[in-house]
């Protein structure tokens, strides 16, 4: 190993860099530096480059001021949302508000009514109670001027007799 380290080292010592036409490879790099350098100052390439570079800076700019555009529109729209939900919400609570006055007042209206129909019934009932009341006063009274009759005949039928119609039929005919 020893040997290939010596023979690396003489070889190293005796070896030199290719040139062309007397010039070293650091100076043909040097040199195309210099004429790529001067052929972009001939072409203009830096204006052209500085040109692209701006037309991207303007189409940049034109960017951003169309999302600025659209940011302001969308934060426009937002609010005015906003607003009509704000409205809307409000509207909801006038209608869940009328809603329930509404609701109260019908309530209200249905006792009132249920008080009156009942004290109507009440009424009728009472009617139709007393009507009974009369019709059991008139059945009760006629089967009592009934049995009274029948009592009253038999009565007359056991006590007067012949003498006492012809006596009674008399008065009657001397009183007209």
């Amino acid at each position: 190993m020893a040997d290939v380290l010596l023979l690396l080292a003489a070889g190293a010592e005796g070896h030199s860099e290719p040139g062309v036409l007397g010039l070293d490879s650091y100076q043909w790099v040097a040199l195309a530096m210099a004429v790529l350098i001067a052929v972009f100052v001939w072409k203009k390439v830096p204006g052209i480059i500085a040109g692209g570079l701006d037309a991207r800076i303007a189409a940049i700019r034109t960017a951003l001021d169309e999302a600025k555009a659209l940011r302001l529109e969308a934060e426009a729209l937002r609010a005015e949302y906003a607003a009509k939900i704000a409205a809307s919400e409000k509207d909801a609570e006038a209608m869940l508000a009328g809603a329930r006055e509404e609701a109260d007042a019908l309530l209200a209206k249905a006792e009132a009514d249920s008080e009156v129909m009942v004290a109507r019934r009440q009424r009728m009932a009472e009617d139709k109670i007393a009507a009974a009341e009369r019709a059991a006063i008139a059945e009760v009274k006629a089967r009592a001027v009934t049995a009274a009759a029948a009592a009253s005949r038999k009565l007359i039928a056991e006590r007067h007799d012949t003498t006492a119609d012809c006596k009674l039929a008399d008065e009657v005919i001397a009183s007209l």
